[in-house]
């Protein structure tokens, strides 16, 4: 990195408020997502509402547990963090905290949301909750994300875990609706994140990310990318298929379905597109969940 380019980072740090640098830390996009997942995971467990502790507190531990792994993944990945150009903007790199402000967060947060859990769901989801930060920020950020290009498919199982969780906190057990919910989103990763590795390819490259379009091409990821959307549009039909869901929501899955795999038809014919592709991925994981709740409840009514 240029002396001109470490100074505008110093800058940078300098202009950002604390209480932003540690409010970025928890990467709140992406919580909020994951959030709105346990919700989903939640409501669908049983056919009346959940007790409102539940929802609320036990979404608030899930989330702060999540917040705390974020902010342990900006700590592990500093320094490539600092290499490429989507991160280097982070607060670890700009200099606006330290490594010993960072995990002090990331312990105050995951310690705050495990006592939620202890305290207002049950053993199970709790000892899950954790085994998923374990497995982001440890077993995929330390280790998995460096060793293969598989990396996102075999670290996406913990990133899957957070309909399953919700469903546990209310369920007390895992159920194949649980499971499914987890299947769901297993599948749905590759896609999401190839798509924005295709865009950030030079990125990961310079920071020596092993990641798939760097390996193996962008022809091959984007064909992979294609793959793993068939895969996700016939997995979205399984709640209907078992009666988790109704006609609604199978008809809403095809829809939305088939625009994501226009979107990656496009993909592999024009790299370009890969941002695209990668924004559609997170609506399509709202609208396929929100579709989930709406069905849900018009089966209830």
């Amino acid at each position: 990195m240029s002396n001109d380019s470490s100074l505008s980072l110093d800058l940078a740090g300098a202009r950002r408020p604390l209480w932003r640098s540690y409010f970025e830390l928890g990467k709140p996009r992406v919580v909020a997502l994951m959030s709105f997942t346990v919700l989903v995971g939640m409501l669908l467990a049983r056919p009346g509402l959940p007790d409102w502790q539940v929802l609320l507190f036990g979404n608030l531990g899930i989330a702060l547990v999540a917040s705390a792994a974020a902010a342990v993944n900006h700590l592990v990945d500093r320094r490539i963090d600092a290499l490429m150009a989507r991160t280097r903007g982070r607060p670890l790199p700009t200099g606006s905290l330290g490594a010993p402000q960072v995990l002090a967060y990331a312990l105050l947060l995951g310690s705050a949301g495990m006592a939620l859990l202890m305290a207002y769901t049950n053993p199970l989801c709790a000892a899950l909750t954790l085994g998923s930060l374990i497995g982001y920020a440890g077993i995929y950020s330390l280790y998995l994300k460096h060793a293969t290009p598989q990396n996102i498919v075999i670290g996406g199982a913990a990133g899957a875990a957070p309909p399953l969780l919700g469903w546990v906190a209310v369920q007390g057990q895992l159920e194949p609706g649980a499971l499914l919910l987890f299947l769901i989103i297993f599948i749905w990763t590759p896609a999401h994140f190839w798509a924005l590795a295709i865009h950030r390819r030079e990125d990961y490259a310079r920071a020596a990310v092993p990641m798939l379009p760097v390996t193996h091409g962008v022809s091959h990821t984007s064909r992979r990318i294609l793959q793993y959307t068939w895969a996700l549009v016939f997995t979205s039909l399984l709640p209907w298929a078992i009666g988790m869901s109704g006609w609604p929501y199978l008809l809403g899955a095809l829809l939305i379905g088939a625009r994501y795999l226009q979107w990656n038809y496009r993909l592999r014919r024009d790299k370009l597109q890969a941002m695209m592709s990668f924004r559609f991925s997170i609506a399509y994981l709202f609208a396929l969940f929100g579709l989930l709740l709406a069905d849900h409840f018009l089966l209830l009514a």
